[in-house]
């Protein structure tokens, strides 16, 4: 393991081995007041040499990690670092720590050639601190089976079936590949990912939310679209109980979503039907004849810190062409700070130099974040005060170059 300067010299920070990596990742446990559990398969994912703990003499009191990702962005991908593993002991809390590991993460993050560190925050007010803005939402909620009726019933065009793991990985990851480069904030996922982490199951998750099941919707002789849910039984004295939790439903086309939802919605024995991790907005908030009864919840999802601009704004596409003068305000990257010229060309794509012209519009790093995939545009951060417009109509401009279709979504945790 090799080591780097800490807080005042006092935590040296630490770089994991295969074979220190569970060590090092202790301190997660504490953080979160958790139990390790020996059954947990996001381990296989892990990559030790991107894994680093804080250390106050031999014990590890803060660990940090980062997965490599290629990220979906507007008309293309990027490379980008899925933070994980984040914590701090609670003995050793507002000590600097944190940010000595951010710097730490971030420097390594840069000297990899990632233009975007990409993260699921348990609490988002921590990593605005280093720069990182909202980027992606979900959505959860929770429907009475008997209250989802349709708006405009139509019979199914296509079946579903259910399938095991073993054809589950022959099927699953080609149809999430075909809907993740076309919707930003979606990751590519490894064999690896496929197998041990999104289709596999455990007996503590059984136990916990029932079994997992695997379905494949296919019309016309073509997957079109795939579930993956979970049924917990129950019964009472009026009969079963049971609750679907529905954790990624994808589908390529629109009889897809109609179909997939519709089946899932009549699965037997349920009464309730719950999604998580959902995209906002929901197909199901147009083909519901009380979209209400969904009692829809929006949260926070992916928070994204740009950490090479030049490089993340050529590695989307725009909306028209044109040019934008973007002045960055970046004290924790200070390399990003400054203004950068955006021009678009007709194809979309776009070229970013440094220029000493007068800004069309003024923002913070974490703000950039939040506009780059396009679920918030310019004019809603400036409306809360957030980005400021120095030439008249830039605003507009901004929100065309940046609009993004589909809407932004990530249904993978990490």
């Amino acid at each position: 393991m090799t080591d780097a300067p800490g807080t005042a010299g006092r935590y040296p920070i630490r770089t994991a081995t295969a074979e220190t990596m569970e060590w090092f990742a202790a301190p997660l446990n504490l953080a979160f007041a958790e139990m390790p559990d020996p059954g947990d398969e996001e381990r296989r994912v892990w990559e030790p040499e991107r894994i680093i703990a804080a250390f106050d003499g031999e014990q590890p009191v803060a660990t940090a990690g980062a997965l490599t990702f290629r990220l979906s962005v507007p008309g293309g991908e990027a490379a980008a670092a899925g933070v994980t593993l984040v914590g701090v002991s609670p003995a050793h809390r507002r000590r600097g720590i944190l940010r000595s590991m951010m710097r730490h993460q971030l420097d390594d993050v840069r000297g990899r050639g990632e233009s975007l560190a990409i993260l699921w925050a348990s609490e988002g007010a921590i990593y605005q601190r280093f720069g990182y803005g909202l980027a992606t939402l979900n959505g959860s909620f929770e429907i009475a089976r008997d209250r989802a009726v349709f708006a405009r019933p139509a019979p199914p065009e296509g079946t579903v079936r259910l399938v095991d793991r073993d054809a589950a990985m022959d099927i699953f990851p080609s149809l999430y590949d075909r809907v993740r480069v076309q919707t930003p904030g979606m990751v590519a996922r490894s064999e690896t990912w496929w197998r041990w982490l999104t289709l596999h199951d455990t007996d503590q998750a059984r136990g916990a939310n029932g079994m997992k099941f695997l379905a494949v919707y296919e019309a016309g002789g073509d997957v079109e679209g795939t579930a993956i849910y979970r049924v917990k039984p129950d019964w009472d004295d009026r009969g079963p109980n049971g609750r679907l939790v529905a954790m990624e439903v994808l589908a390529s086309t629109p009889r897809a979503t109609r179909d997939l939802w519709s089946w899932l919605l009549n699965v037997d024995l349920v009464t309730q039907v719950r999604a998580v991790r959902a995209p906002v907005p929901h197909p199901l908030q147009l083909l519901l004849a009380e979209p209400r009864r969904l009692g829809f919840t929006v949260g926070d999802a992916i928070w994204l810190r740009v950490v090479d601009v030049p490089a993340a704004l050529a590695a989307r596409t725009y909306g028209r062409p044109g040019t934008l003068v973007l002045e960055v305000r970046d004290p924790f990257c200070p390399w990003n700070a400054g203004r950068w010229r955006l021009a678009a060309g007709e194809d979309g794509r776009g070229v970013v130099e440094p220029t000493t012209a007068m800004p069309d519009v003024t923002l913070d790093a974490g703000d950039l974040g939040a506009t780059y995939l396009g679920t918030f545009r310019f004019s809603d951060l400036a409306r809360v005060g957030r980005v400021v417009e120095g030439t008249a109509g830039a605003l507009l401009r901004a929100d065309a170059l940046f609009a993004a279709a589909p809407a932004p979504w990530c249904g993978t945790m990490f």
